[in-house]
């Protein structure tokens, strides 16, 4: 990624965070792909652009459900040099600077993953009991809330939404509880009309003074998982539209999930990079509508 010329403040396994002045920061989504909580050597070309745009898009379209950090998707007036401007244009977002609340808020709508195994072991997922019978993908009753606290070194913790509670007091546990179940819900209904099924999420929030907003990205395949509706068997595996062909490919090489990871085949490479771009071309004309006719603009 080209040096901006900024302060780095952060480089997460995929972002890289940098200071513009005191209320804004520049962030900068790179092709990094990390599986297992593990950073692979070589990129997802276009991977970074596609995570943006969603997140741009999904921002402008979920404003009248809670406010957000986006400030700008457009770099003019930084004084970047051209060309680091041209290559971070499309993979960057000017944000405003919040103080994050450590929390992962999870929204799960359908059973897969490490939930359907919890529930085939304890009739739970994070220690919410669910309805006997259901099966690998089935559809939730309802959507349910199941944080974990965040953890930059490893994989975050789940813990029952008690304990949120008690770190966070009852008040910003209600807000972000709620605000995450009807994300999810409005996403879900805008991801059916795209033609596909959005099986559960992931958000961040922070504090921005005393106003809490969402942060990080938004509905992305990096922090989502979308189904294509017409490839949905309820008591199946779905192949959703991320990075699962580098996690299946992963699990096949008997690799440990320590580092290094494993170089990955191009065809592999090519494919990832082609599931992340059909979620946004298969979102961008209806999150573009949705996005107009909630009113447009930045915040």
């Amino acid at each position: 990624m080209p040096d901006p010329g900024l302060r780095r403040l952060h480089r997460g396994k995929v972002r890289e965070m940098f200071e513009l002045d005191a209320d804004r920061l520049l962030m900068v989504a790179t092709d990094r792909l990390s599986a297992f909580d593990v950073v692979f050597p070589q990129g997802i070309p276009g991977k970074g652009r596609v995570l943006t745009q969603l997140s741009a898009l999904w921002f402008g379209a979920t404003r009248h459900i809670v406010a957000n950090h986006l400030v700008s998707d457009d770099l003019g007036g930084l004084g970047l040099p051209g060309d680091v401007r041209r290559l971070l244009e499309g993979r960057s977002l000017v944000v405003r600077r919040a103080r994050r609340i450590d929390v992962e808020c999870v929204v799960r709508g359908y059973l897969a993953g490490s939930g359907w195994k919890e529930y085939q072991a304890s009739g739970t997922v994070c220690g919410i009991p669910l309805p006997a019978g259901l099966r690998l993908s089935s559809r939730l009753p309802e959507p349910i809330f199941t944080p974990a606290l965040k953890n930059d070194r490893g994989h975050d913790e789940n813990v029952p939404e008690a304990e949120v509670r008690r770190r966070l007091g009852d008040a910003v546990t209600d807000f972000i509880k709620e605000k995450s179940l009807a994300l999810y819900r409005y996403a879900a209904g805008v991801a059916e009309k795209a033609g596909m099924i959005l099986a559960d999420t992931k958000f961040e929030f922070g504090f921005v003074g005393d106003e809490i907003v969402l942060i990080d990205e938004a509905f992305t395949p990096d922090s989502s998982r979308y189904w294509p509706a017409d490839r949905y068997r309820e008591g199946e595996p779905v192949d959703s539209l991320d990075k699962q062909p580098v996690r299946d490919w992963a699990e096949r090489t008997g690799w440990n999930k320590q580092p290094p990871a494993p170089e990955l085949p191009g065809e592999l490479i090519e494919e990832t990079a082609r599931r992340y771009a059909d979620v946004l071309d298969r979102l961008r004309k209806v999150l573009a509508e949705t996005a107009a006719g909630a009113g447009g603009g930045r915040r």
